[in-house]
């Protein structure tokens, strides 16, 4: 519900007022989000089409493409077409939508990265039983629950900004709809807010980060007894995991690890977690695959076969 308040859009200033400047943001941001989207799609169409991908890893990596085509989307489409056009105005309802989709595949894709770490301890370190623990009723609860992060996390953020008073001036130096920017331009005391926002999102970001990296840690350490040949197909998947955990992260922690504030390099944090990480993910992860990467091949072969 739109609170009662004088601002019915707000101004985005983007990343450059400068008109060269946008026209080169736009192709470099075309040209990522296009790798985007065709390289998520295609991990979740291998994974659904190939029976050789059926472990709960690919289940897992399947559904991270999925929130990852669609965090993107979330804001990269505004973004082009506000640096094609030069008219960045976005509407009050369209601003809370896009702050409330944000967050929510946000969330939802920082409670799945800690399902995925659990899967890769349970293959590594229960290999025995990995298969009986991790049946598919388990991993569709431990997707659910991701969800229920995400949403939780998500309604938390929107219900707190949705009902603050607006009454000018209506310009986010930022080119999305975010917390930060949003909670400087209230005409009420934000100071409360602030905080639930910082351990909302910055301490829950941190908190999962270190799990994460202590997770991680546990299981290399677990690879000594491991074959030569088990810690290497072992060691190849989990570095992928720890990059992408790093890459979504540490932008996050910078941006909302701190009070209310705004600084100019937040902008390009932004841009990180937001638009290239979502790229970077499918790279990451069929580049250091080799199964992903046989199976990708076997779809085009049959393809390129069947026409």
């Amino acid at each position: 519900m739109e609170p009662s308040n004088n601002v019915t859009e707000f101004v985005l200033l983007g990343l450059t007022q400068n008109r060269n400047g946008q026209m080169a943001l736009f192709v470099m941001f075309l040209l990522i989000y296009t790798v985007t989207m065709v390289g998520n799609v295609l991990i979740m169409i291998t994974v659904i089409t190939s029976p050789s991908l059926g472990s709960p890893m690919y289940f897992f990596l399947a559904c991270l493409s999925f929130m990852d085509a669609v965090y993107s989307s979330v804001f990269s489409p505004k973004l082009l077409i506000d640096l094609l056009s030069g008219r960045n105005i976005i509407s009050f309802q369209a601003c809370m939508c896009q702050l409330f989709m944000g967050h929510l595949f946000g969330g939802a894709e920082v409670f799945l990265l800690v399902v995925m770490a659990l899967d890769r301890y349970m293959a590594i370190c229960k290999p025995l039983h990995y298969l009986t623990i991790m049946n598919q009723r388990v991993c569709i609860l431990l997707l659910v629950i991701s969800w229920a992060g995400g949403s939780i996390h998500s309604v938390v953020q929107f219900v707190f900004v949705s009902s603050l008073h607006f009454c000018g001036p209506n310009v986010i130096d930022h080119f999305i709809c975010d917390m930060y920017p949003l909670l400087e331009l209230a005409c009420t005391d934000t100071y409360f807010i602030g905080l639930t926002v910082v351990a909302n999102g910055g301490a829950i970001c941190l908190m999962v980060f270190i799990l994460l990296l202590f997770s991680y840690g546990f299981i290399l350490n677990s690879l000594k007894t491991h074959s030569q040949e088990g810690r290497k197909k072992a060691l190849s998947t989990c570095s992928s995991h720890i990059t992408v955990v790093v890459l979504f992260f540490v932008p996050c922690i910078f941006v909302y690890v701190r009070p209310v504030s705004n600084f100019p390099v937040d902008k390009l944090m932004t841009v990180f977690y937001t638009v290239i990480t979502p790229m970077l993910n499918p790279l990451i992860y069929t580049l250091r695959n080799s199964e992903m990467k046989n199976s990708m091949e076997k779809i085009w072969c049959q393809k390129l076969t069947m026409e």
